[in-house]
């Protein structure tokens, strides 16, 4: 009779998570996303041989919570920073961990040209709908009619125009790998985002270019909310706008044409 193995099903920290106490506020799906791909780099084993670049913004700490190597950059420039990091140093896996403050605003043009280029790194974007570690302004991705801390009366789009939908924008783009939007206020949301941070990583190992995983987050605080009423405000506003699913994955593609 086979004995059952706890060991093996027992949940516990990543070894690429460092031991230390958060710094994010109750509720904040940062932690969430973070001990995902934490979990990644266990399982991929590659923790010793990956570099992560963190921005400005609530991302700015991210660099306390994984034992791997981390870099500063300055806001909205990581893309920039991991592409001298990925050239110079080849055979490293390199990731960048952005908000949308920074990926789609400040470094639009280096998060375009990134991916334009084919660079072979993993960014992990943050899609919280505001700017959350300098007090709740509207973000590229704050949606119309929003209430944050500079459009009180809620986003004008005749005024400040439209939000950005990141994936929409860049699945045109030839040096795209793989492209996912997910989120993580369920279980079930929980392991489809972790199955698709995975093969980003997995395809820049095997060198097929840029991958871009986009979480649709919370942030309770700067919303005014509670975290259950953020899940369920996120969950009945921004995923109408933001749609989860599949946007590139170059692998299928290739197997689709190839029937």
């Amino acid at each position: 009779m086979a004995t059952f193995d706890k060991q093996k099903y027992l949940y516990k920290r990543p070894h690429a998570l460092a031991d230390v106490v958060t710094n994010y506020c109750p509720g904040c799906t940062h932690g969430i996303v973070q001990r995902l791909v934490c979990e990644v780099l266990d399982e991929l084993d590659i923790e010793g041989d990956t570099i992560g670049v963190c921005p400005v913004g609530c991302s700015v700490t991210a660099y306390d919570f994984y034992n791997c190597d981390m870099a500063q950059a300055a806001h909205g420039r990581a893309p920039a920073v991991a592409t001298g990091i990925k050239r110079a140093l080849p055979d490293k896996v390199v990731f960048t961990y952005q908000g949308d403050g920074d990926f789609a605003s400040i470094g639009t043009a280096e998060s375009i040209h990134i991916a334009a280029r084919g660079e072979k790194v993993t960014t992990i974007f943050i899609n919280n709908a505001i700017y959350g570690m300098t007090g709740g302004q509207m973000a590229p991705t704050s949606l119309p009619g929003q209430v944050t801390q500079t459009s009180p009366y809620g986003r004008d789009v005749a005024y400040s125009g439209y939000p950005i939908r990141v994936c929409e924008m860049m699945q045109s783009l030839d040096g795209v790998a793989f492209m996912e939007r997910v989120t993580v206020d369920t279980p079930s949301h929980i392991r489809k985002a972790k199955k698709a941070i995975k093969k980003a990583f997995q395809y820049q190992l095997e060198g097929l270019g840029f991958s871009l995983i986009e979480v649709v987050a919370t942030c309770p605080t700067n919303w005014g909310m509670t975290p259950q009423a953020a899940f369920k405000w996120m969950e009945e506003n921004m995923i109408p706008y933001y749609p989860l699913g599949n946007f590139v994955d170059v692998k299928a593609e290739a197997t689709e044409e190839a029937k």
